[in-house]
C-alpha cells in the first residue's frame, strides 16, 4: 500500500524586535533543536543555530521563512519553520506605518510662544527642532524624513511627527487674568 507523503503545517514563532533594530537593521541568531530521521530510521535530537537579517524598515507582521526547517517524521515532509517579526515598544517613539511619532509635553506659554524640541533619534543623533507657530492642542510639527527606513527604498525615511501635550495652568491671579486679556485684546 503507497501512503501519501505530506507536508507538515508551519511552525510560526513571534520574534520580538526594539524599533531601534527595525530602524537600523540587525542580524538575530536562533537556536532550534529539532528531531532528524537518520539513515537507518533513527530519531535524534539536533540543534542547529538559524541566522535572521533583520532589514532596516521591516514591519511588525513581516515573516521570514527556513524551509523545512521541522521535525522529521516517516512519510512528513517537515515544516516550514516561520519567524514574525514583532515590535517591541518604545519608551519615546511610536510607529505609524513609515512615520515615528513622539508626544512632547510642553506648558500654555511654550504653545503660544514657541518652543525647542531636542530628540535622539534611533540611531543616537540629536536633533533640534525650533517650532514657532502657535501651537493648538491638534498640532504636529512634521519633520521630514526622520522617520524610519522605507523598506523599497532604504535612501528614502518615512516622517517623523511630533505632537503635543500642553499644560494649562490649573489656576490663575486675577492680575494674571486682566494681563492675558490685555494682552489678547480679548
Amino acid at each position: 500500500m503507497n501512503q501519501a507523503v505530506r507536508k507538515a503545517s508551519p511552525i510560526e514563532n513571534t520574534l520580538p524586535c526594539s524599533l531601534e533594530e527595525l530602524y537600523k537593521g540587525t542580524t538575530k541568531k536562533m537556536k532550534i533543536s529539532r528531531q532528524i530521521v537518520d539513515t537507518n530510521g533513527k530519531t535524534t535530537t539536533v540543534d542547529e543555530i538559524l541566522t535572521i537579517d533583520i532589514k532596516p524598515g521591516w514591519k511588525k507582521g513581516t515573516k521570514i521563512t527556513f524551509p523545512e526547517k521541522g521535525n522529521e517524521l516517516p512519510n512528513i515532509i517537515p515544516a516550514d519553520l516561520v519567524f514574525i517579526i514583532d515590535e517591541k515598544p518604545h519608551r519615546l517613539f511610536t510607529r505609524d506605518g513609515d512615520d515615528l511619532v513622539v508626544t512632547q509635553k510642553i506648558s500654555l506659554a511654550e504653545a503660544l510662544t514657541g518652543v525647542t524640541v531636542n530628540l535622539t533619534t534611533l540611531d543616537g543623533r540629536n536633533l533640534t527642532i525650533p517650532v514657532n507657530n502657535v501651537i493648538n492642542p491638534n498640532y504636529e510639527e512634521v519633520v521630514p524624513r526622520e522617520g524610519m527606513p522605507i523598506r523599497k527604498d532604504s535612501s528614502t525615511r518615512g516622517n517623523l511627527r511630533i505632537k503635543f501635550i500642553i499644560k494649562f495652568p490649573s489656576r490663575l491671579t486675577s492680575e494674571q487674568k486682566a494681563g492675558i486679556k490685555k494682552l489678547l485684546g480679548s
